[in-house]
């Protein structure tokens, strides 16, 4: 017989700072309690602070380059994370690393940046090159491409322009409102195709809405790394101490 867990249990609580959009978070919120539950057993699960912002606000700071006001408006929800109690921050959107990155890196609390378990699983696969797939920023971001290729000795690609901007406009217009079109998931699969053609061995799935429109299954015989499960995989390493 196992002995009785001490009640409450002792956990770290993660802070999600969600909203952008708010399906990344639902999934975001889904996937860390399975998780935490595959660990834990029984009824167990997370102990989690969600500060979930409107994401008409970020639509706008990003369509319109309106970045300093992006920081300022998301430090302020950084703060309410922390005054919440919150053991570990992490953001549900790889565009909007480009101020949260610099954001907590003036708090003490710590922060998992969405690229490192993304990388680190690409490096574990010894794959050099990898196309990517995310917003318009998130594919034109050169600081992005540095950090996987020197932390993790991985090269990115990305599609052409016009296919990056099929790719950001069936983000915003589609899949941050839960609408999955199948006409859709065939173009995406399709630039997927044209990454592989020019030397992708694995595509990055760097939009957190992205997981909800296609996945390994739609790509058997390509590798396929989701930021969503990789980062809430390592943000549940951190809370249960595991590495």
């Amino acid at each position: 017989m196992h002995p009785e867990k001490l009640r409450p249990l002792p956990q770290k609580t993660i802070g999600v700072l969600g909203g952008m959009s708010n399906q990344a978070t639902g999934e975001y919120y889904r996937l860390l309690n399975k998780q935490l539950n595959e660990i834990l057993g029984g009824w167990d699960n997370g102990e989690i602070v969600i500060v979930s912002v409107n994401f008409g606000n970020i639509e706008c700071f990003v369509r319109a380059d309106r970045w300093e006001e992006a920081r300022a408006y998301l430090s302020d929800k950084v703060d309410r994370l922390e005054r919440a109690g919150a053991d570990v921050v992490i953001c549900v959107s790889n565009t909007m690393h480009r101020v949260v990155e610099p954001i907590m890196a003036e708090r003490s609390i710590p922060f998992i940046h969405i690229t490192d378990p993304t990388g680190a699983a690409i490096r574990k696969a010894g794959i050099a090159q990898a196309g990517l797939l995310g917003t318009m920023p998130v594919m034109n971001s050169i600081e992005l491409r540095d950090r996987y290729r020197d932390r993790f000795g991985v090269e990115i690609i990305v599609p052409p322009e016009k296919d990056r901007e099929i790719v950001d406009g069936i983000i915003f217009n589609e899949l941050v409102r839960g609408d999955l079109r199948n006409e859709s998931k065939q173009e995406y699969l399709r630039i997927v195709n044209n990454l592989r053609k020019r030397g992708a061995e694995a595509v990055i799935l760097g939009c957190t809405e992205i997981c909800l429109l296609i996945s390994q299954g739609d790509l058997p015989d390509l590798p396929v790394f989701d930021t969503t499960e990789l980062h809430v995989r390592a943000a549940v390493d951190m809370a249960h101490d595991r590495g």
